[in-house]
């Protein structure tokens, strides 16, 4: 797998500390075998050329997870998904803090389809052990032709899910008005393939069908860029870093009309608008996150 710590500003430190406003960290082009360990079923993950496939059949799924954490930056990673009738299989890529009930976790799910329908992502988020914050999007593509691009930006003031550059999601930090956010807690990234038909296509109406297994979702091209946990120790406190600068404050004018596109044609879930799970509206709802 090509997998790359791709630290933006590397060079001359003292041109980009004052040109790009960024922590100059030394980069090292990574691998899978040095920077990730697989978490559970060696056997159904394996390396062809750059890409890393997973595997799903009835004896189990499979994941893997890098072996250091991050505070704050952005990941991203190319992603080609199960193809086929894939409903009831749940393809994931997240950020997780590994703290069990006090967790933070920043989720991309991908929920198999029956074949011809749409794939629907579902993002989550968990803060201090607290999620429920559902939103699902159905994708207006085929994601399991070719490879897409899934990224999370994570900085003090907001997070965004993004889908090829488009805008799918955007949680505010708005703990001055009591909403808690994840900013105490550095987080693994984490990858898995693995069966949900209880819950994951149409409410578990759809179970998987098992003659069309072995199922496979093939991951390549990680961009990791934050600040490694262990690691120096005033780099996630510093402002100068690209990912709290001024243009990752806010969605900017075209990346706004975007995601309102997505909301206004492709949104099929909120858990916002959800009076059957949620009678009092959630607080950060009310704030428009």
């Amino acid at each position: 797998m090509a997998v790359f710590y791709s630290w933006r500003h590397v060079g001359v430190c003292s041109l980009l500390w004052v040109v790009a406003s960024s922590v100059c960290v030394s980069a090292r082009p990574a691998t899978f075998a040095q920077d990730f360990r697989v978490t559970w079923s060696n056997y159904h993950l394996k390396q062809i050329g750059t890409t890393v496939q997973l595997t799903l059949d009835r004896n189990s799924g499979c994941g893997f997870a890098s072996y250091r954490k991050y505070m704050f930056g952005r990941i991203s990673m190319k992603i080609k998904l199960v193809a086929g009738d894939s409903a009831g299989t749940v393809t994931a890529f997240y950020m997780n803090s590994d703290t069990n009930a006090v967790r933070d976790e920043l989720d991309f799910e991908f929920l198999g389809n029956r074949s011809g329908q749409p794939y629907t992502v579902q993002t989550n988020i968990f803060v201090h052990g607290q999620g429920n914050r559902e939103q699902r999007v159905n994708l207006w593509f085929d994601p399991s032709i070719d490879f897409h691009t899934y990224a999370i930006l994570w900085n003090r003031r907001q997070i965004v899910f993004k889908v090829d550059d488009v805008p799918i999601r955007v949680y505010k930090n708005n703990e001055a008005r009591g909403i808690p956010y994840p900013k105490m807690q550095a987080m693994g990234v984490y990858s898995t393939l693995w069966e949900a038909d209880d819950w994951a296509t149409r409410g578990g109406l759809e179970k998987i069908d098992w003659s069309k297994a072995p199922f496979y979702a093939y991951y390549k091209d990680f961009d990791i860029e934050g600040c490694p946990v262990p690691g120096p120790a005033n780099c996630a406190s510093n402002p100068r870093n690209w990912w709290e600068g001024p243009a990752y404050q806010a969605l900017n004018g075209i990346d706004a009309r975007m995601y309102r596109w997505v909301r206004v044609n492709h949104m099929i879930y909120d858990y916002c608008k959800d009076r059957s799970r949620f009678p009092v509206t959630p607080s950060e709802c009310l704030l428009g996150v």
